[in-house]
């Protein structure tokens, strides 16, 4: 008897973890489909997550110098150039139509838990946004924020992962809080940043 019961449990327990599973593959297909890519998101049988980054290792056939940062808008893609032919690649969320924008700037500062301060044409478009917000995680700007040129433009961490991959953003470019917290410890203030 307590043997069934033991059995019954464990089948629930993996069916729960089969539907969670099945769950997470239509929300990344949905992604897809919608124009976004899918965070590299790890789940195992029982449908616990792994780490929220999407940080992979590429071959990179661009001509830039190594420890440069190349935003592709179209692909939503960072790319941070390492040298002998590859790259790191993180998924970003990027501006949507409208806000997008292409050029070259060099990081000028980066802050951890950055404060957040919506410029006021931001604030006349959104209504109900604070004029300043302390950094945290409800903070949109994430984890960290690194600072592009005298733009109000970032690179930031997001407190809406399942943004990555997707055309929402006013201008800056959106990242994991893993992945951006990743990428900030990888570069420093005077990186060139090229923006496609």
């Amino acid at each position: 008897m307590l043997l069934r019961l033991f059995s019954a449990a464990l089948a629930i327990v993996a069916l729960l973890g089969a539907i969670d599973f099945a769950r997470a593959q239509d929300d990344d297909r949905f992604l897809m489909l919608s124009g976004g890519a899918p965070r590299a998101k790890n789940f195992n049988l029982f449908g616990f997550g792994g780490t929220d980054t999407t940080r992979t290792k590429v071959n990179y056939s661009g001509h830039e110098r190594p420890g440069t940062i190349v935003i592709n808008t179209a692909e939503r893609k960072l790319y941070l150039v390492e040298g002998g032919g590859s790259a790191l690649q993180y998924g970003v969320g990027v501006g949507r139509i409208g806000f997008t924008w292409k050029g070259t700037h060099r990081i000028t500062a980066k802050k951890e838990w950055p404060a957040w301060t919506p410029p006021a044409q931001m604030r006349a478009r959104v209504r109900g946004l604070p004029a300043h917000m302390a950094g945290g995680v409800d903070n949109p700007l994430g984890a960290r924020a690194m600072y592009l040129g005298s733009t109000l433009y970032r690179i930031h961490g997001s407190n809406e992962p399942e943004t990555i991959g997707q055309a929402v953003s006013s201008g800056c470019f959106r990242m994991t809080n893993d992945d951006v917290q990743d990428l900030y410890s990888r570069v420093a203030v005077g990186t060139t940043v090229i923006v496609r």
